[in-house]
Order: structure tokens, then C-alpha cells, then sequence
């Protein structure tokens, strides 16, 4: 499959992990940072926009609280998280200042965004920082943020900030050339992924990934970003941080890393919201019949052919729909509550207020 540029002006994500910041001890590697915040200028320089995804916040506070690895408990946590974000925004400032640029901290949580006012206006802030031409820096809110709000990696913190911020394209930085069809640190004959689509089954079989040392993703979290990012038809691609120039290389269209080609046409912004933005509160289960009739006919979901039902949600909120072997196919905003299920005679979730989420 062939690459396509990313067409000038459109802004560009670039999401960097921790492995790809974090020195040995455990703190910010200033040489690292310089080069990336250097390769982002390179790109703004060239016409795109570009909001920066951070990790290591936790990692920039473990030295200074004497830490020599990432906490397990909660509470130490969200000091380190604490301690690090300030320290991690000022070095960004720094780096950033030096090429005579202004820098924003947007730290974001899975309520704000399941808030569709919210959701709304935190695209309508990033869009007039880009406007005024500051790079934002992106980070989950960790010193505050409880499990069930969590997004629990970066990755996909990046694919929900694309798709607010209408993204010509993802790029994934991590410590490694991109996506490999086995484990090279166990398997010399395995090749490196140039390029898939986001439905191909090869990306199951790779999202197997480990937990770094200092950060918190992984292979698999990075597959789930990439295909989150393709329902907007926003390619992305995973590559080196140590790639000279990588960029502006992948921005340009060139064969660097692994290219994960996206779904042919969008979803609207409701229904990203949706899918992505509005946490689910239930599942249901639907038969054959209803399962090919919202997935290949585009149909609304109805009472009649729901097999069975899990959670707890009122009218308005959001559940996903599954198959009976278990399959994820779609999600939606319910117009019955779980309590008043047995008395549905009608659509449960109509095809407007549903995003079918599988091929």
C-alpha cells in the first residue's frame, strides 16, 4: 500500500514515550529531549502544526524523590506524577524557548473528555493554541486521576488528542524501527512491519507487547491507538525516536517505520465522541441477525434482537455491543435504560447515536 504525505498546514500528533526520554537513572535525558523537541521544530518550520503527547512525567520525579523505579502503589504514584510534571514542563519550556517558541501544559482525563461540552471545548483550544502558534504538550493527568478514569497509556490519549485536533497524522515514537511481526529480542528471523491496514490480523498476533521499566505502554497500546486514530482516517505511524529526521521523513511519505494505513472515510465528530470520548456504562449481546443488520446494513439496533445484557446505564449514556462469541462491534448512546430493558419494543440505539467499530 502506498504512503501519502500529510498536505501542509494540517497539524500533525507526535506522541513520545518514556523509554524515549528517560535516561538510565531514571531521569529526563536532556540530549534526547533536545533532539526530538528539534526534529518537531524541523516540522513547524516546514508548515505543520504539531501537538506533542508526553510521557514521563512519573519518570522526571523518581530521581528527585530518590526513587530508583517506578512506583506500584497509588499514592506514590501521583507525587512522583506531581513532582515530575513540573519538572518535565519546565525542561520543555527550556528546549522550546531556544527555538523561540511558547509552549501550553493540557492535561487531559477521560471525564473531561466524556463530557461532550468539554470535549468540544478542549478541541477548541488546542485548535486556537496551533492559531497562535504555541505547541501543546499533552499529558494525562496522573497526580488526580482514579483507575476508572484513567486512559492508562499515552498511546491512545494521542489517538483521542488526534481526533479532537483533526490530525493529518499520528506518529508513535518509541525506542524501537516500528512494529515487527515477532519478538526480536527472541526471534532473529522476524521481519520489520513497513506498512498494514488497520483491520489486518497481523497487528492481533504483534500486540503481545511488554511494560517498560519507567513507562506504561506497550505493543499492544499502540495497536489499539493506531486503529482508534484509522476510524478518523488518520494514519499513523510507529517508528524510532533515535530515526535522524524521522518527522519529517513519515510526514513526507516516506517509507520509514510502520505505516498503518486508516479507515477509507471518517466518522463524523459526534460519533468519535462516541466511540472514543463517552466512557461505556454496559454491553449488550446481540444475535446473527442483528449483528449483520447493524453492521452490514447500518441499521438500528433493536429490543428484540438483544440476547442478553451487563452493566448498569440510564437513558443517554453509552454501551458497547458485542457478538455472541464475543466480539466488539459497535457502540452507541441507548435510549432505554438497563432497568426498563424488558419493556423495549423499539430501537435501543438508533443508527445515529451508533458507531459500528469492526470491519
Amino acid at each position: 500500500m502506498e504512503r501519502a504525505a500529510v498536505p501542509t498546514g494540517r497539524p500533525v500528533v507526535a506522541k513520545i514515550g518514556s523509554s524515549s526520554l528517560v535516561g538510565a537513572s531514571g531521569g529526563i535525558d536532556r540530549e534526547r529531549l533536545d533532539g526530538f523537541v528539534a526534529q518537531v521544530e524541523a516540522l513547524r518550520a516546514a508548515g505543520h502544526p504539531v501537538i506533542v503527547v508526553t510521557s514521563a512525567a512519573i519518570a522526571a520525579g523518581l530521581p528527585v524523590l530518590g526513587l530508583g523505579e517506578r512506583p506500584k502503589d497509588v499514592a506514590s504514584l501521583q507525587v512522583a506524577a506531581a513532582v515530575g510534571q513540573g519538572a518535565l514542563m519546565a525542561t520543555y519550556s527550556a528546549a522550546f524557548a531556544a527555538h523561540g517558541t511558547v509552549v501550553a501544559q493540557v492535561l487531559l482525563t477521560k471525564d473531561v473528555l466524556a463530557n461532550r461540552g468539554q470535549y468540544v471545548h478542549s478541541r477548541n483550544a488546542l485548535e486556537q493554541m496551533l492559531a497562535l502558534g504555541v505547541v501543546p504538550i499533552v499529558n494525562e493527568n496522573d497526580t488526580v486521576v482514579v483507575d476508572e478514569l484513567r486512559w492508562g497509556d499515552n498511546d491512545r490519549l494521542a489517538a483521542i488528542v488526534s481526533h479532537l485536533a483533526g490530525a493529518g497524522m499520528l506518529v508513535l515514537l518509541t525506542d524501537t524501527p516500528g512494529l515487527y511481526s515477532g519478538d526480536p529480542t527472541s526471534n532473529a528471523d522476524v521481519e520489520l512491519l513497513s506498512a498494514v491496514r488497520h483491520t489486518d490480523g497481523i497487528l492481533d498476533e504483534v500486540a503481545r507487547g511488554g511494560v517498560g521499566r519507567f513507562g506504561s505502554g506497550g505493543v499492544a497500546t499502540k495497536v489499539a491507538a493506531a486503529r482508534m486514530a484509522a476510524w478518523s482516517g488518520i494514519p499513523t505511524v510507529i517508528g524510532s525516536s533515535e530515526e535522524p529526521d524521522l518527522l519529517e521523513r513519515v510526514v513526507s511519505g516516506e517509507p520509514v517505520g510502520t505505516w498503518i494505513e486508516p479507515h477509507e472515510s471518517g466518522l463524523s465528530a459526534r460519533k468519535l465522541w462516541i466511540a472514543f470520548g463517552l466512557p461505556a456504562k454496559g454491553t449488550l449481546v446481540v444475535d446473527q441477525g442483528a449483528e449483520r443488520a447493524i453492521v452490514q446494513g447500518g441499521k438500528s439496533l433493536l429490543a428484540v434482537g438483544v440476547v442478553s445484557a451487563t452493566g448498569s446505564f440510564e437513558q443517554g449514556e453509552a454501551v458497547e455491543v458485542e457478538s455472541e462469541d464475543g466480539r466488539l462491534l459497535a457502540k452507541g448512546v441507548v435510549r432505554i435504560g438497563s432497568e426498563d430493558l424488558d419493556l423495549a419494543d423499539g430501537p435501543l440505539v438508533h443508527r445515529d447515536d451508533l458507531v459500528v467499530l469492526t470491519a
